[in-house]
């Protein structure tokens, strides 16, 4: 509850029903206040319109540069998916180069290590479980980092410095894929989206004409588009609460293949 309150933004059908509300309750306002408080002759039709249209445009383009943020974001987590299982991979292969005990060691919590980073990957909005693999993933890099850090002080070697190489890039990867997990669209770009789409609903139940009847269905267009932008954005954005995730293919491809070898 408390994540729900400090970050609705991570919520998709949250964030739909909130701003469908918002916005719905924005055109009531301008069409059964406004319009009866502040009257639109023709001679300003014509001025309202441009007005309306410039503001309905940016809209547009706010929701248009937020959709391509939340894009470019999702693209990045599946690319650090993918060079998070080449790491691994490549590490897998050179713990050959390392004494056979010690590289047997390394290989198996390699793949360990692989099963707890795609069971990161398939985690749903569950705190203490995300908590315990977190701590688990901690331990085993403490592992990992060991299994490399003791063949390479007894035999410091160039051979042996790739191993040391590769497991560097194994951790590192790993960081690199929460960095990209906590990166999303700014609390500010969502509020100025909020901010001109109500905006643009006062104007459109202002500038309303015809029945009452009428008016309510058309009235009720613009919000449930414009809710359903939102959520999209929201749900390419959110990891963890979304249906649109990243699948770790990669990851699992390559424990097939290593459980397999």
């Amino acid at each position: 509850m408390d994540n729900i309150i400090h970050y609705p933004t991570h919520y998709p059908w949250l964030v739909f029903a909130l701003s469908f509300i918002t916005m719905w309750l924005s055109a009531r306002i301008g069409r059964s206040f406004l319009r009866r408080r502040y009257t639109l002759s023709e001679e300003m039709r014509e001025e309202f319109n441009v007005i309306q249209a410039a503001t309905l445009t940016l809209l547009a383009l706010i929701i248009g540069f937020s959709f391509s943020m939340a894009i470019s974001r999702y693209d990045q987590r599946k690319n650090l998916e993918e060079e998070e299982a080449n790491a691994i991979g490549t590490e897998y292969v050179r713990a050959d180069l390392l004494p056979a005990a010690d590289g047997a060691k390394v290989r198996a919590l390699l793949r360990s290590y692989l099963d707890q980073r795609i069971l990161f990957y398939r985690s749903h909005d569950d705190p203490l479980l995300q908590q315990e693999i977190s701590a688990r993933t901690d331990q085993m890099q403490t592992d990992l980092w060991s299994a490399v850090q003791v063949p390479a002080a007894a035999q410091p070697t160039p051979i042996v410095a790739l191993v040391v190489s590769g497991m560097n890039d194994v951790l590192n990867s790993q960081g690199y894929t929460q960095a990209a997990l906590w990166n999303r669209i700014p609390t500010s770009a969502w509020g100025l989206m909020v901010a001109i789409a109500i905006c643009c609903n006062l104007l459109l139940g202002y500038g309303s004409r015809g029945t009452i009847e009428d008016g309510a269905k058309l009235l009720l267009v613009l919000p449930f588009v414009a809710s359903i932008a939102f959520m999209l954005i929201a749900d390419i954005d959110t990891p963890r609460h979304g249906i649109i995730r990243v699948n770790p293919q990669n990851l699992i491809s390559l424990a097939e293949s290593l459980h397999g070898h």
